[in-house]
């Protein structure tokens, strides 16, 4: 059935449920997991709400994001492999997401990926965006949304 599965995380606990689905998929398929953490770069410029910070300070901070980031797709892996799962623990820097996602699953040659949904409505959806659902939209391979 599935060969390769993606589950994005972001270390959440409703992205956590996600992985322990992915996990259980995997290991019922025989399927190797790749656990995806984007991790974001610092904003630079004052009208991306960044505050001006010196060079060395930026770069500890995303140093930092980097290492809670790597830290969180390790914790999958351990997870997956007592579960008897093979797994790849991958961590991407990038502002977009979505984008990031559909990439690293094409880079991996993944053939499902995973991803949770807060399941926002209305003017919630609007205000804060979907990145599950740009994924969807944006994916030419299966992706299961779990809530």
């Amino acid at each position: 059935m599935y060969k390769k599965i993606l589950v994005a995380t972001d270390g959440s606990a409703l992205s956590k449920k996600a992985v322990t689905s992915a996990i259980e998929l995997a290991a019922l398929t025989g399927a190797e997991l790749v656990a995806l953490k984007v991790v974001p770069r610092y904003p630079q410029s004052y009208f991306e709400g960044g505050l001006a910070l010196q060079a060395a300070e930026i770069g500890r901070v995303e140093k930092q994001w980097a290492e809670d980031g790597q830290a969180i797709v390790d914790a999958v892996q351990k997870d997956a492999l007592s579960s008897g799962v093979k797994t790849k623990a991958v961590t991407v820097k990038s502002d977009l997401v979505s984008e990031a996602v559909i990439a690293a699953a094409k880079k991996h040659k993944c053939d499902l990926i995973v991803m949770a949904s807060h399941g926002r409505r209305g003017i919630k959806r609007l205000l804060l965006g979907s990145e599950t659902q740009l994924v969807l939209t944006h994916s030419h391979i299966p992706v299961l949304v779990l809530r």
